[in-house]
């Protein structure tokens, strides 16, 4: 597998999974899905190719580039965040919040259920 085919697996996986929510209608994002289903190809294909793992490495090295228009849309929008930063960092504190509870109540509730 050459760098290209590894680049377009990647492509094509989340193609996929976009293309699974949208006809779907899942209220999962499409490569949410497209990362789900290539866990489940390498599981069955029992590992990761050399060329896949180095161009995902690659990738990896420069994801902080996609935060790049995450930064421009909040300076775009600044006055909005100041108008409305109170109830978002509310919204943010309590989702945060109540994620981290679930997940104990989850990980307590496995705990429990392997011990049996």
């Amino acid at each position: 597998m050459d760098g290209l085919h590894a680049l377009l697996t990647l492509l094509g996986f989340t193609l996929a999974g976009e293309v699974l929510a949208h006809v779907a209608g899942l209220p999962v994002p499409g490569p949410v899905l497209g990362m789900a289903l290539l866990l489940a190809a390498l599981m069955i294909r029992r590992g990761v190719s050399a060329e896949l793992e180095r161009v995902s490495a690659l990738i990896q090295r420069h994801l902080s580039l996609l935060f790049i228009p995450a930064g421009v849309g909040l300076m775009t929008h600044a006055a909005a965040l100041r108008a409305e930063g109170g109830p978002l960092l509310l919204a943010l504190a309590a989702s945060t919040l109540l994620t981290l509870c679930v997940t104990a109540w989850t990980l307590a509730w496995m705990l429990r259920n392997k011990q049996r």
